[in-house]
């Protein structure tokens, strides 16, 4: 009888081990999937389904599906004209900080186009729109981040809005690319030692 019990016991004990790691394992899956949504006012002009929409842009490479989201024709033309398509879709990890189309319809005519007639500064103002590692909305509320071109950009929250380099809000955050976390800003960025930049 006692026998009999203690081998009761055994088995349930085993049976109990192996069911706790399973129950993870179950577990893991279904909160891998669970990600934040895209937020911002930005976010609602974006489509809703198919080529450009967030979900959308999730299968593709971030100079990729940049290019097919309507509020990055700019910024999609001019990573064109200075050849980093493939050096931003082969990255790993990266978050850009991508000027929208209305970003781009503050700059100047004549600067614009005098910035994307030069490869050397446009390559110099894009690559200080990306960052080297992923920055996630939690981490904008105060922080200061080197970016491909060798400087530092800052970002804060200001009236609960995140803002770069105190100028440049974020319209759209936390949008997931393949290869990177895009955040759209309404402000075309500028290195700090730059001098034939728009302004």
């Amino acid at each position: 009888m006692n026998t009999n019990l203690t081998r009761r016991g055994t088995v349930a004990a085993g049976v109990g081990t192996l069911l706790i790691p399973l129950a993870l394992m179950l577990g893991t899956p279904a909160q891998a999937d669970v990600r934040a949504e895209p937020v911002g006012p930005a976010c609602a002009t974006l489509p809703q389904e198919g080529e450009g929409s967030a979900e959308a842009m999730v299968d593709d490479p971030v100079a990729t599906a940049a290019s097919n989201n309507p509020e990055l024709s700019t910024l999609t033309a001019a990573i064109e004209q200075a050849g980093l398509v493939d050096t931003l879709n082969d990255a790993e990890n990266i978050t850009v900080f991508a000027p929208t189309d209305e970003a781009f319809e503050k700059v100047p005519q004549a600067d614009l186009d005098a910035l994307l007639a030069d490869r050397d500064q446009l390559t110099e103002v894009l690559t200080y729109h990306v960052v080297g590692e992923e920055v996630a909305p939690g981490d904008l509320a105060d922080g200061t981040f080197e970016t491909l071109q060798g400087d530092d950009l800052t970002t804060d929250e200001v009236d609960g809005a995140y803002v770069v380099n105190d100028s440049a809000k974020v319209v759209c955050g936390d949008l997931e690319t393949e290869n990177a976390t895009v955040h759209l800003v309404d402000t075309v960025l500028l290195p700090p030692e730059s001098t034939s930049s728009p302004s």
